[in-house]
């Protein structure tokens, strides 16, 4: 009878072993998922719905399996809502983790640098994954970068973000400003370095040019800024053609060829070295410059070096055929 006894025990102690073995090894082992998932947490889901939509969707292979693992095994943390990856075979308690985790997949809308805010209203609205109405930006608010975002997040909240950076950067960067600036406020910095901004891509050119507009401005000089005249046409959209003289002869709050100082605002975000640019401007007696055909600028004191600059300029224009 003991030998009974003792046999029954260790069939029983084998079997529970066993099972709490397959228990163990459902919760840590290799899963079904035959490929990779994304699968989308709604707001509020709770674990009873998500498990049997991964089901479903094959990921795990029993929901009511899965549930009771994860309350004896998988910690007390509630999901998180968001889309996430499952990679290919991922077990039970890495799919809890993931969904636990909070780490969504992100995608990214870019603002490049010059871009105008009616041209990043366009972008935010022509984006499908993002939701909700945004007004058009005030221009000049926006840091041009790459934003991460979610499916289904606000257009309103990724703008913010924008706003946000650029607050953050300018005030970060205003007080290392260097002495004796032109520019007095932060504002200011911001309307000469869109200037800036659309005037040279070439970044080291860009405390140059700050430089050469520091100097305009304090002689009193017009800054005769092209992309100026073109702002209050097409709110920083390319014109698509030449300018018109009757244009350059505007009279408005943006043209700096017919006035003298900074116009009344931005004419684009302008990026992060165009802003340093115009806070740290080059030590140059440089009044002038024009296009060298080479993609940057080249750069005069004087009057009639820069006459001579253009005249070079118009001649490889129109060796070129563009005149």
């Amino acid at each position: 009878m003991r030998r009974a006894v003792l046999a029954f025990l260790i069939v029983l102690a084998l079997g529970l072993a066993g099972l709490a073995f397959n228990f163990v090894h459902g919760w840590a082992g290799a899963g079904p998922l035959d490929r990779e998932l994304t699968v989308v947490v709604p707001e509020g889901a709770s674990l009873r719905t998500m498990a049997a939509k991964l089901e479903k969707q094959g990921a795990i292979g029993s929901a009511d399996a899965f549930l009771l693992r994860a309350r004896l095994l998988g910690g007390s943390g509630s999901i998180k809502a968001g889309e996430y990856r499952l990679p290919k075979g991922a077990s039970n308690a890495e799919i809890l983790t993931i969904l636990q985790g909070g780490r969504t997949v992100n995608y990214l809308l870019t603002v490049p640098e010059g871009m105008p805010s009616i041209l990043v209203h366009e972008r935010l609205m022509a984006n499908k994954d993002l939701t909700g109405p945004v007004p058009v930006p005030e221009e000049g608010r926006v840091m041009p970068d790459s934003y991460a975002y979610q499916k289904g997040e606000t257009r309103q909240a990724v703008l913010k973000r924008m706003e946000d950076a650029m607050s953050a950067f300018l005030a970060e960067q205003w007080v290392k400003r260097a002495n004796g600036l032109v520019v007095k406020t932060p504002q200011e910095a911001i309307i000469l370095a869109s200037i800036v901004e659309k005037e040279t891509s070439v970044a080291a050119e860009r405390p140059i040019v700050a430089g050469v507009y520091a100097n305009r401005l304090r002689q009193g000089m017009m800054l005769q800024a092209d992309p100026t005249i073109i702002y209050p046409i097409t709110k920083g959209k390319p014109l698509g053609r030449r300018i018109r003289k009757s244009e350059i002869a505007a009279v408005n709050d943006y043209n700096t060829y017919a006035m003298t100082g900074l116009p009344k605002g931005p004419i684009a975000n302008p990026g992060r070295s165009s802003i340093e640019a115009v806070l740290h401007p080059a030590q140059t007696r440089a009044l002038y410059f024009v296009a060298d055909g080479k993609g940057g600028h080249i750069f005069a004191d004087t009057l009639e070096q820069h006459n001579e600059n253009v005249r070079k300029w118009f001649e490889l224009r129109r060796q070129r055929g563009e005149m």
